[in-house]
């Protein structure tokens, strides 16, 4: 089959969608930084340039000195232009933030779900369309003014039409989570993604992934996931399923997982997995607090004081170290960078001691060429890249996705 050829609207969107990139992620920058920037023409900037300023999508940000001649005109994205919200549905609440299009946080909101059930679709959906009202509310912010909002959630997304929730392990299979908030009540563009792929965005963009070409970003909370990112890009495989790193087998018949399998690195590097260990080798007894996160933290403070404790965080780093050299021999990362909750409270403690269970499992070349990190967007990381999915799509198209598109023009 011939390639299909690129038209003049074409051509105008990747001039568009190249430049507005650019002053995103680089901005502020002239119009003359601009063109060294992307190798575009001066007429191509100007033209596009002003199309943008035209648009809304860039304003003017001050003036900086030039040499020998007059200042010139910085220019940004323009913040005001559109609201964007980012949703995490984990399996114990639900967090939503709206920020600007300078990607500044203005509000916040978290409900919280039952700790005894599986969250049950249609009650994460009224949550969230009851949360969306709150937080507009909260920032003073009209929902005509949102450009689309993003949901990170456990499980794999089959992308499609109509974004379908695959999540085994809460009972989730074919969700069409977007569609149900809708009828709830709330009618801006949604775009639904895997929350581990929402976080690895997120740090690529603006946190400790910045600058790797090649780089897994690992999410453990109650569950594990990882983003895998080749040459710059997510690897999603052939139905966007790829980085289910918890459901990788790490002992053969080992402990059950939530998926149904034994074995699975979730079912011991999992807080859930952790804490169940943990009550295990306390002879069922009960951990003090309330919910996951103080539980784990207790066990994390009860290391200095009990043979037990220690026992079960010195296992857990152990297994982690493994399931980490995985990723180091499969993939040959740069960089790995270790978010979600309960990531960030094992690597603010333990990250020395992850690192060497991570050299004695993995290939000593390997090993070598990457460095593991902790996550710098702390656990607001998933909410952060879940909104960043409406941005994607405003600048790979380079313009809002709510607008038709105008007549060509370069």
């Amino acid at each position: 089959m011939r390639p299909r050829r690129a038209t003049v609207r074409d051509l105008r969107r990747r001039n568009r969608s190249t430049l507005l990139s650019t002053l995103f992620f680089d901005g502020p920058l002239s119009r003359h930084e601009l063109g060294g920037h992307t190798g575009l023409s001066a007429a191509t900037v100007s033209n596009v340039v002003g199309e943008l300023i035209d648009d809304g999508l860039v304003v003017e940000a001050g003036l900086v000195e030039s040499d020998g001649g007059r200042p010139r005109v910085l220019l940004r994205v323009n913040p005001s232009y559109g609201h964007l919200v980012g949703i995490d549905v984990g399996e114990t609440g639900v967090t939503m933030e709206v920020f600007d299009l300078a990607m500044t946080r203005l509000a916040a909101v978290t409900r919280p779900l039952g700790a005894d059930d599986l969250p049950d679709a249609g009650v994460v959906s009224r949550l969230i369309a009851e949360g969306f009202t709150e937080l507009l509310s909260a920032a003073s912010v009209a929902e005509h003014t949102v450009i689309g909002a993003g949901i990170g959630v456990p499980g794999t997304v089959e992308q499609g039409a109509t974004a379908r929730v695959h999540a085994q392990t809460i009972g989730w299979d074919g969700v069409e989570l977007a569609e149900l908030v809708r009828m709830a009540g709330v009618s801006v563009p949604f775009f639904v993604e895997n929350g581990a792929k929402t976080l690895g965005q997120a740090e690529m963009w603006f946190g400790a992934g910045r600058g790797a070409r090649h780089a897994v970003i690992a999410l453990i909370g109650s569950g594990v996931g990882a983003t895998v990112i080749t040459d710059g890009t997510t690897y999603r495989g052939a139905t966007s399923s790829a980085g289910e790193w918890g459901h990788t087998t790490l002992t053969y018949g080992g402990r059950q997982c939530r998926c149904g399998a034994l074995g699975c690195l979730e079912a011991y590097v999992g807080a859930e997995g952790i804490l169940d260990r943990y009550r295990k080798a306390r002879g069922g007894k009960a951990i003090p607090r309330e919910n996951e996160q103080s539980q784990l933290d207790f066990l994390l403070e009860s290391v200095e004081r009990s043979a037990t404790a220690a026992g079960v965080v010195a296992e857990t780093v152990g297994y982690l170290g493994a399931g980490i050299a995985n990723l180091v021999n499969l993939f040959n990362p740069e960089r790995i960078v270790l978010g979600g909750w309960a990531g960030v409270a094992l690597g603010s403690r333990l990250l020395p001691e992850i690192r060497t269970a991570t050299a004695a499992h993995a290939l000593r070349h390997a090993y070598e060429q990457t460095s593991i990190v902790l996550c710098e967007l702390g656990q607001d990381a998933v909410a952060v890249g879940a909104a960043t999915l409406p941005v994607e799509a405003l600048l790979s198209l380079g313009s809002d996705p709510r607008v038709r598109p105008k007549a060509p023009a370069i």
